[in-house]
């Protein structure tokens, strides 16, 4: 997991639109990381938290991982890291999720997908998963906030990607821009501050809305706050997004 630190003094702000330069796939200056505006694109990412919180009202403070909506037939698969899935108990998805309110509304947790290498023995290489989310006045998820593609067997660091999650010192959602590098031939990495504890699970999402990293992996994300990674999305990843879409 995300080491659990404090921002400490670092205040994020949101970046004013004169600094928003297009940033070789991402919006924003790269390595910079800031709050989140609230955008059709970051209602697709949204906090974990168990169920029973959600049920007893109580949202803030209570998320422990992020995960975003990824596009499937069925509108109700969401991308996370397996680590935040592997525990027990029920959870629920909260896209969009900000100052404690679920503006999307919380979806149940109903099935969880899990890689053979995750399950089997936590190989790090393993270490990204996929869920079904309940559907909520019989809509879908993806027909309520949309979803991005998962695509797999793409180049580390041929586009910057936008990483957007919630530490779980904050209530809103962070996100930063960066171009990832090769960390071995299974991990990549991105240089950016603050993303410390909750964030693991965060989409790594490149300029054509594609999520082509999840973060954890490593250290179960890395063990700084300035330094995350992801699996190199592969042949597992595609084999299990096939089954968890298939499935769904």
């Amino acid at each position: 997991m995300k080491r659990n630190a404090l921002l400490g003094a670092v205040v994020l702000l949101a970046v004013t639109s004169a600094s928003e330069a297009a940033a070789d796939g991402g919006p924003g200056p790269l390595g910079v990381t800031a709050v989140a505006a609230a955008t059709a694109q970051s209602a697709r990412v949204g906090a974990l938290l168990t169920a029973g919180d959600a049920d007893a009202g109580r949202l803030a403070g209570e998320h422990f991982c992020t995960a975003s909506v990824v596009h499937s037939p069925h509108h109700d698969l969401i991308a996370t890291a397996a680590h935040c899935l592997s525990g027990t108990g029920e959870l629920v998805f909260a896209p969009g999720y900000r100052d404690g309110k679920a503006p999307h509304g919380s979806w149940r947790v109903e099935r969880v997908f899990l890689p053979d290498g995750w399950a089997k023995g936590q190989d790090e290489d393993s270490d990204v998963a996929f869920a079904v989310v309940g559907e909520r006045g019989g809509k879908g998820v993806e027909d309520v906030v949309g979803g991005n593609r998962f695509v797999t067997r793409t180049t580390t660091g041929a586009t910057a990607v936008t990483v957007t999650g919630y530490p779980d010192s904050l209530e809103v959602p962070i996100r930063c821009t960066n171009r990832p590098t090769a960390h071995n031939s299974t991990q990549q990495r991105v240089d950016c501050p603050d993303f410390t504890g909750g964030t693991s699970g965060s989409p790594w999402v490149n300029g054509y809305g594609e999520v082509v990293g999840v973060l954890g992996g490593h250290e179960q994300g890395g063990a700084t706050a300035d330094i995350s990674y992801s699996v190199i999305l592969g042949s597992e990843a595609a084999e299990l997004y096939r089954d968890a879409a298939s499935d769904s």
